[in-house]
């Protein structure tokens, strides 16, 4: 996976490596998540088939990783690592599946709370549908509101400068017919996938900070001949912006830094060479604008 290695004690590891295929291992990548950690760590450990979990604390200012290492005291599938640094999320998510021995890997924010059958439950999705690459779960908010980024198309930088920003069309509804629903990509709150397959695709880009790395694993796994599916009948609960509340000039920083890079990815190639910096300058005129919403929506929270 992408620039990253780190050694791990694989629990249980006697060199023979005859995991049972619905075991999985859970990494939680973590930045000044002290108001949701437990609560999320206390759900995973507490989920059917979940063998493993690791923490990686990307240098919270706060005290997230003291309270995830306490709970890791107490149960010895929990580790936890603190980075010295903020390494961002796609490189933490690598370095965190570098521990993995189980058949299934989930990523899991840590303001993301699962009920006790929600993991196995997508496994055994993925187990019926073996085209199935990536599955994601339909988020909502504490109120019960659907985020609409569970079930998403794949952006364009094109089209939402020809719409002047209307991003509607980047939203898939939920189909009540479809247990298991296409769509382009999901959520990065929740992901889960066969690990041999994120080992494969070589985890995520690195190059991504904060914002875009799920749309475009959800973009390789597709291109590798796989489905980007929700589970339509299964839901979390997300408590969305803990973390992004105490910088919010950087997050959106990255989000806009995350979005030019993807359209330099999958889209800059089949854009005529005048509209791309017409296209850096909408980006970075856009960030102008939605950085101090953001900071006035952190004063108001």
């Amino acid at each position: 996976m992408s620039n990253t290695t780190h050694d791990f004690p694989v629990i249980g590891d006697t060199g023979q490596r005859d995991f049972n295929a619905r075991d999985i291992g859970v990494v939680v990548v973590s930045y000044a998540s002290a108001a949701t950690i437990e609560a999320c760590l206390f759900r995973l450990l507490a989920a059917r088939d979940v063998a493993r979990v690791v923490v990686i604390d990307n240098a919270s200012p706060d005290d997230s990783a003291d309270r995830a290492e306490r709970m890791a005291a107490r149960d010895r599938r929990l580790t936890v690592v603190r980075n010295a640094e903020n390494r961002g999320f796609a490189a933490a998510c690598n370095q965190g599946a570098t521990a993995m021995s189980q058949s299934w890997v989930a990523f899991v924010n840590p303001d993301a709370y699962v009920e006790r059958d929600t993991l196995a439950r997508l496994v055994s999705h993925a187990r019926t549908r073996p085209g199935a690459g990536l599955l994601g779960v339909e988020l909502v908010d504490e109120a019960g509101v659907v985020d609409l980024a569970s079930r998403r198309a794949d952006p364009s930088l094109r089209a939402q400068m020809t719409g002047l920003g209307n991003r509607d069309d980047l939203y898939l509804g939920r189909d009540p017919a479809l247990a298991l629903q296409p769509v382009d990509a999901v959520s990065g709150a929740l992901m889960l996938m066969p690990l041999g397959l994120f080992v494969r695709l070589e985890g995520f880009d690195e190059g991504y900070r904060l914002h875009a790395e799920d749309l475009d694993l959800c973009r390789r796994v597709r291109a590798a001949g796989y489905e980007v599916v929700v589970a339509n009948d299964l839901r979390v609960v997300h408590v969305r912006g803990v973390s992004s509340r105490r910088r919010p000039f950087w997050v959106e920083w990255q989000k806009h830094r995350g979005l030019w890079r993807y359209f330099r990815k999958f889209e800059a190639a089949d854009t005529p060479a005048w509209q791309r910096p017409l296209l850096w300058c909408a980006v970075w005129a856009h960030y102008g604008l939605a950085a101090p919403r953001a900071w006035w929506r952190a004063r108001q929270n």
